[in-house]
């Protein structure tokens, strides 16, 4: 045997069996490869992805959470207004109410002191018509006189 033949043979079979792989057995491979690489940058991309929406998530409920403690002080506020409100309607109507109240008591005292007033009127009338009486039945002397009218006086 020949050596040179045989290192030519192993030759050519490696040139064949190199080929053979490049034609049949390398492309699948480098596909496989890239598709593997493919998957893991796209799986990287999402965890970024996925990164990003959890801190714009974590920003949104935040601005979501400002916004409800915002809108409970103006509720709040609004309340405190409406409450105050409402306490003033209710003393303003207490007023109104004491004030009728006054100025009905008012009209019944002086509808009163009328009644007591006329009562005296009577009174006095009936008192100086009897006085008068007395005076025209007893004798005209002015001790007499004086003597009844201070009874005249203290009947007042």
């Amino acid at each position: 045997m020949n050596i040179n033949a045989t290192i030519i043979g192993q030759a050519i079979t490696f040139a064949i069996l190199i080929w053979f792989t490049m034609k049949f057995v390398w492309p699948p491979l480098v596909a496989a490869l890239e598709e593997r690489a493919r998957k893991i940058a796209d799986g990287l991309a999402a965890a970024e992805r996925g990164k990003q929406d959890l801190v714009q998530a974590e920003r949104r409920s935040e601005e979501a959470l400002n916004e409800a403690k915002a809108k409970a002080a103006e509720i709040i506020a609004l309340s405190e207004k409406r409450r105050s409100e409402i306490i003033e309607e209710a003393r303003l109507e207490a007023k109104a109410e004491a004030d009728r109240v006054i100025a009905q008591s008012k009209a019944e005292v002086e509808q009163e002191v009328m009644r007591a007033k006329e009562s005296l009127r009577d009174r006095v009338a009936d008192l100086a018509v009897a006085g008068a009486e007395k005076i025209l039945r007893r004798e005209i002397n002015a001790q007499a006189h004086s003597e009844l009218l201070a009874s005249i006086r203290t009947e007042l």
